[in-house]
This record gives structure tokens, C-alpha cells and sequence, in this order.
């Protein structure tokens, strides 16, 4: 009997989201019957579970901070347990929208320009709006620097950016980035290889929580995507690129704007999700991989010391 730890829960923002990727996961484990499962949040006790259970590997399902930042990941490490996904640095890195960004700027990969804004600093604010006049010009895009699923995300013009950077003020630091128009493509790589596109048509404003997580948003998944095979060829060395520079594991999406021709990527998350509106086991099912094939490389690929 193979023994599998699921984490799920946690700390985060996305708390309710890594529930509903667990249920979606636990439910697919179990037709398998060489499976045990034991799924649990990673509370003051966690680690006493983790020892009792003694499991064969951790199916990390955590998203965002505390599970998709390193954090429990270098816990495992410290335990000696095999874990899905990615590792401690690699996690940390992604997760890091600023210091992702340097990385790929280094590395000549396109990714809006943008503005780290520190409120602590009290910068006047009417030097801010200047400096992003003079650097990146308005609408711009506020986020989060280290939070998933879209969470906090506001796209502002100049005249409401004053009270939408306030909104942000609880996260302490947070990336003020170009808006790029044009269509919205995630790419997914699974075990150092690619996986495949998707093309997403919010009804939205654009492909924020609402429209990633809920049914009502009516965002259109497109699948296979228009472009030609350049392009697609183009995406697919970028999001590789990416995920290789990063040194990440198991599985990864990267979520471009397709503007003039060019991908700039925006993010790449090591930990994408599981629930029945997610984008990889879609991409995986339109390649003819099921979702217990996609769980099961991921689970082959978990190990320690990433």
C-alpha cells in the first residue's frame, strides 16, 4: 500500500481553493485501490501527523503563501519526506513576482515593465504617479508582490490609482506593472516537457479569482488555440525556458498576454490548481492525458533535496 500525505488548506488567500483542489484530487486517488490516503492542513500539529502517518510521499496542494512559497517546503526537507512540486528555492523564486521578473528580464524573456512600491516608504504620491507617468504610463496593473490566483490584482487608470493602491495597503509591498492588452494564453509544462495551451476569454475585466474559480464568471476556455505554429512553437520555448530557469518541478503554468506578436509573461505558478475549472487537467484531457495520469506524474516526480 503506497502512503500519500495531502496538504491542503493552510494560511493562505486561497485557502478555500487548495479545499476544492483536494476534494477534486482525493476523489480520483481513490479509485486507485493501492492508494492510502491521508489528507490534512498544515496546522500547529502537522508535523506529529506527518511522523505518525510516515507516508511515502507529500502531495503538496497548498496555494500561495506558507505552501506555495518554500516555507513548507523546506519543513519536508528538514522531515526527510518525499514532496510534490517544486522545491524550497524554486518556490520562493516564483512565488516573488518582482524577483521572478529580474529573472526573466536577465534572461531575455518579455514581461511587462513595472514599479516596486513599498508602502512603508511613504513615497509622495504625487511623485509615484510621475514616475510611472515617465517609466510605464497609465492603465497600469496593481498586484500583490508574493500572493496566487489573482488575489488583490486591480487594474487602474491615473485618475482612481490613488485609492486603488490604497486598497493593497495589508500586503505591504506590492508590484505596479504596465497593463498589457491582448489575449490572455497559459501555457503548462509537465515533467520538463510541454504540455500544452490554453486561451482564456474572461467576461470580465480580465481572468481575476472570480474568473478562475467560479462557474457564474462564464469564462470562455478556449482549446485548441488560434495561432499560428510559430507562435505556438514561441510560447511553448518560453514557458519551458522559464520553468527550467526557475528550476521548477513536477508541473507549472506560465500566464502570458499575447500583444503585437510579442508573449510577455506575466507569472509563472508552481502549483497550479486541481478543481474542475482548472487549466492544466484541461490542457492535459484535450492531450489525451487523464487526470490520474497527470496526478501520477506527478507523484512519480516527488522526491527531496530539489
Amino acid at each position: 500500500m503506497y502512503k500519500i500525505l495531502i496538504l491542503a488548506g493552510g494560511y493562505s488567500n486561497e485557502k478555500e481553493i487548495s479545499l476544492i483542489t483536494a476534494k477534486s484530487v482525493i476523489y480520483e486517488l481513490k479509485k486507485k485501490k493501492n492508494y492510502k490516503l491521508l489528507s490534512i492542513e498544515p496546522d500547529g500539529s502537522f508535523v506529529k501527523k506527518l511522523r505518525k502517518f510516515k507516508p511515502n510521499l507529500v502531495l503538496n496542494l497548498l496555494h500561495g503563501r506558507y505552501g506555495e512559497d518554500g516555507y513548507i517546503q523546506s519543513i519536508l526537507e528538514s522531515e526527510k519526506v518525499k514532496y510534490s512540486h517544486s522545491g524550497v528555492l524554486s518556490s520562493s523564486l516564483a512565488i516573488d513576482k518582482e524577483i521572478s521578473k529580474r529573472i526573466f528580464i536577465k534572461n531575455k524573456i518579455l514581461t511587462p515593465p513595472y514599479i516596486k512600491f513599498t508602502f512603508k516608504n511613504n513615497l509622495n504620491l504625487k511623485k509615484l504617479i510621475i514616475k510611472i507617468e515617465n517609466k510605464i504610463k497609465f492603465p497600469v496593473v496593481l498586484k500583490p508582490i508574493n500572493e496566487g490566483s489573482s488575489v488583490g490584482v486591480i487594474i487602474s487608470n491615473k485618475k482612481n490609482f490613488n485609492k486603488n493602491l490604497m486598497k493593497l495597503e495589508k500586503f505591504k509591498e506590492v508590484l505596479i506593472e504596465k497593463y498589457i492588452p491582448g489575449r490572455e494564453i497559459q501555457a503548462a509544462i509537465l515533467g520538463n516537457k510541454n504540455l500544452g495551451i490554453i486561451e482564456l476569454k474572461p467576461k470580465r475585466k480580465f481572468y481575476d479569482y472570480k474568473a478562475k474559480y467560479s462557474a457564474s464568471a462564464k469564462t470562455e476556455h478556449i482549446i485548441p488555440v488560434n495561432i499560428s505554429l510559430k507562435n505556438l512553437n514561441k510560447i511553448n520555448f518560453i514557458a519551458l525556458k522559464a520553468h527550467k530557469l526557475l528550476k521548477c518541478r513536477g508541473v507549472s503554468r506560465s500566464d502570458f498576454r499575447f500583444y503585437k506578436n510579442k508573449f510577455y509573461l506575466l507569472e509563472l505558478n508552481t502549483q497550479p490548481g486541481m478543481t474542475s475549472l482548472s487549466l492544466v487537467p484541461e490542457i492535459a484531457r484535450y492531450k489525451n492525458v487523464s487526470f490520474i495520469q497527470l496526478l501520477e506524474e506527478i507523484i512519480k516526480d516527488a522526491s527531496i533535496n530539489k
